[in-house]
């Protein structure tokens, strides 16, 4: 007897209703929507390897900044010609802009990576907070994918068993910022740049993929049902 799948006939009304009305299922579909794939990820990182790069063969922070900056306008320059979104590459303008501030402000290269470490301890603060308040961040990039997030912006947080799972999700961004402190910091204080800007690689995208597989596998195990269908 074949199965549904091999007649080419949709699965049973009981089966797709509950898959669909699955937290998880929701999640993972909206979520999949915020990531920006190795391109993305190449846009974020090649700034900070010529910085690095640069600065170990001339010692000279300022060289080091212009040679950044280039290679962000590049990025620009790439991405208009290809066409998409232009979040992830600006994302790096914004970090390129910091670190030349700190940077040619102290003359310290190591200086280039104190917005990274600071913006990863705020962040974990704010992460941790936000699931000892029950208003879990990931619970906020999860509604912001959805198209009626103007309208209703919390409607999520009516959705006990969605707030649930992301305060779990949340966990793993918490220890991922966590990580970041732990190893940036000293290598910081130390004075070590090139090891920073290694370790600013490692702990970037690489690391949310890590993060992101995690919270994969989470999803893929749970079935917490939804309150709300209609929302779902």
């Amino acid at each position: 007897m074949s199965t549904p799948e091999q007649s080419g006939l949709p699965e049973p009304a009981s089966q797709a209703q509950t898959v669909e009305q699955s937290v998880e299922h929701v999640i993972r579909s909206r979520l999949s929507e915020l990531l920006g794939g190795w391109y993305g990820s190449l846009e974020t990182a090649l700034p900070t390897v010529a910085f690095v790069v640069l600065w170990v063969w001339r010692s000279d922070v300022q060289f080091a900044v212009i040679g950044a900056v280039v290679a962000t306008a590049v990025l620009i320059g790439l991405r208009l010609a290809r066409g998409g979104s232009l979040r992830y590459v600006l994302s790096s303008v914004v970090g390129i802009a910091l670190a030349a501030f700190f940077a040619l402000r102290s003359g310290d290269a190591e200086d280039a990576f104190l917005p990274g470490i600071l913006i990863s301890a705020a962040y974990g603060a704010g992460a941790l907070v936000s699931i000892l308040a029950r208003w879990p961040l990931i619970g906020f990039l999860v509604a912001a994918a959805d198209p009626n997030f103007a309208e209703q912006p919390t409607a999520w947080r009516r959705d006990r068993g969605l707030v649930r799972v992301c305060s779990r999700l949340t966990w793993v961004l918490v220890g991922l910022f966590a990580v970041r402190l732990v190893i940036m910091l000293p290598l910081y204080l130390a004075g070590e740049v090139a090891w920073l800007g290694i370790t600013k690689i490692a702990l970037g995208w690489p690391a949310y993929i890590v993060a992101i597989a995690i919270m994969g596998f989470m999803l893929s195990v749970g079935r917490t049902p939804v309150d709300d269908p209609e929302q779902a």
